[in-house]
């Protein structure tokens, strides 16, 4: 796959060997602008590894801006009485908004990944080359759970210009096969299996193969988990998959940041140097899940360091269908820094939101949740109710770990606050017929908030994003309502999907996008294959 500018570039790489082709006719010795004296021609593989490793972390926060909107973790206000597009489930016609996943995967990502992976397996470097494919996994499971359709079999060739899409069936096939080839190579510990190698670029995890090895069976699981609504699903594989996976915090995989550089490329892209959710209001759905409205009237200790008080001091929410808003100005809500403009480079922020916020991937967490959903869905409510205390106690110390990566203000949860909430039955039910699988997806939500979007919004689209628990005779999601009015191209329905990046496929690649009905202007409300019976 090519954005429009690697085009380009190709085109000028043909014109300048065919210019030196010439010239070289007439002086043998004339310079190959092909080679350069000063640097080699190949590299160590594992001087691939910083570069991909940024792109993981940080691709999904470019998307988490407008997927976030779908999700309802917040809303952009507009100036006006209509709420913006994406609050609308809509998308931006003739823009690259959203397509940030797909461009880093096919392009920042793509070819070094090839490189990265060839050249670990020609040195038997098999921690490298586990690393690798886990890495494919993550790409290819993130694009297709954001646009559907995708092209693998044809992604790299380079002989191509005009690219055949995939089913999302083949991906889900192809990011199974890749996970099971992680795992098997991550155990491996002959031929040229080197930590102290490894270590020098693995920001994430120094070097350590073995939470390598568990970061590929939290990932197996999370796609296994996908299958949910299908015959196929089998929550057994889900559950062993979690157990071979992350044991504790310590093995969140976290992208740190020193927030110190003149560019700010160093710094979270949440924080307040970045800037890039200056205008961004959380909304009343995310709210209510903290402040006692769905739970039993149980304030959530976690509500006053992820979220942002308005300036009386309260915590409100935005409404997704307003524009503007009839709230006073000390009572609409702050940004996620707790300002109401922006804020200056290196200022406080809170939780996820700080510069040096070290930036999760995927948590401990997030996948006792998983566990739970299929604990509970294979009818073992006492592992259920085991995995989901794990998981909501796991994350109140990963919000306070969040919150001292930069110094920010929140206070620490106290010990006592949190025995007292993990002792409210609204919260965590007394026996395990009292839990229900609105618990499980509404406190999943909770500790994904912030950064794992597109693991979010498979949720909400696997039960429809409306659908009724019956055992707690509420939506599975309480309190999540879609846009009173839909973005016009809906006719009507929620989106599914987002459209494929605008700057490689609807320029270059129409052909390929007509024959999987992209073209068509509600395609990304098309639901995906795997949310499917």
């Amino acid at each position: 796959m090519r954005s429009t500018s690697s085009f380009i570039r190709t085109l000028r790489r043909g014109a300048v060997v065919a210019t030196v082709a010439g010239l070289a006719a007439g002086c043998q010795n004339f310079l190959d602008v092909n080679e350069n004296p000063n640097a080699p021609q190949t590299v160590s593989p594992n001087l691939y590894l910083p570069p991909i490793l940024h792109w993981m972390a940080t691709s999904e926060q470019f998307d988490g801006r407008f997927i976030g909107r779908y999700v309802q973790n917040w809303t952009l206000p507009s100036g006006s009485t209509t709420a913006s597009t994406w609050d609308r489930m809509g998308y931006d016609p003739t823009s690259d908004n959203g397509g940030q996943l797909w461009r880093d995967v096919y392009w920042s990502i793509g070819q070094n990944l090839v490189d990265m992976t060839n050249k670990a397996e020609a040195e038997e470097r098999w921690d490298l080359l586990g690393i690798a494919q886990a890495v494919k996994a993550w790409g290819w499971l993130k694009v297709t759970d954001v646009h559907g359709e995708l092209i693998i079999k044809q992604a790299f060739d380079q002989t191509r210009f005009a690219f055949d899409y995939d089913t999302q069936e083949f991906a889900y096939q192809e990011v199974l096969r890749l996970c099971d080839e992680a795992i098997k190579n991550l155990q491996r510990t002959d031929g040229a299996v080197n930590s102290a190698y490894l270590s020098r670029y693995d920001r994430i995890y120094s070097g350590d193969r073995v939470k390598w090895l568990k970061f590929a069976y939290g990932l197996k699981a999370m796609a296994l988990n996908h299958f949910s609504n299908k015959a196929s699903y089998k929550p057994a594989d889900v559950i062993a998959a979690v157990d071979l996976s992350f044991t504790g915090n310590a093995d969140d995989a976290l992208m740190p940041y020193s927030g110190t550089s003149a560019d700010n490329a160093d710094a979270n892209f949440w924080g307040p140097r970045r800037g890039n959710l200056n205008s961004y209001r959380q909304t009343n759905f995310a709210l209510g899940l903290l402040n006692g409205t769905v739970f039993g009237g149980v304030v959530d200790p976690r509500l006053s360091r992820m979220l942002s008080p308005s300036p009386d001091g309260q915590y409100r929410g935005w409404d997704i269908n307003s524009g503007v808003s009839a709230l006073p100005a000390a009572q609409l809500p702050q940004n996620f820094w707790g300002y109401v403009g922006t804020a200056g480079a290196g200022q406080p922020g809170r939780y996820l939101f700080a510069d040096k916020a070290r930036f999760p991937i995927m948590t401990y967490a997030q996948l006792q949740f998983i566990k739970a959903e299929a604990a509970f869905k294979s009818g073992n409510r006492a592992l259920a109710l085991q995995a989901y205390t794990n998981g909501v106690s796991s994350h109140i110390d990963f919000v306070n770990a969040r919150n001292v990566d930069d110094g920010q203000t929140p206070t620490q949860i106290s010990a006592a606050e949190k025995s007292a909430f993990l002792a409210q039955t609204a919260v965590i039910p007394a026996t395990p017929a009292g839990l229900t699988i609105s618990h499980i997806m509404s406190q999943k939500y909770i500790a994904q908030f912030g950064w794992a979007q597109v693991e979010t919004w498979m949720d909400l689209r696997r039960y429809n994003y409306t659908a009724i628990d019956p055992d707690a005779g509420r939506q599975v999601f309480p309190g999540f309502t879609p846009p009173v009015v839909f973005h016009p191209d809906n006719n009507g329905k929620v989106v599914q999907r987002i459209r494929p990046r605008y700057n490689s496929e609807y320029v270059w690649n129409r052909a390929g996008l007509d024959v999987i009905g992209g073209l068509a202007l509600d395609f990304h409300t098309k639901p995906l294959w795997i949310t499917q019976p």
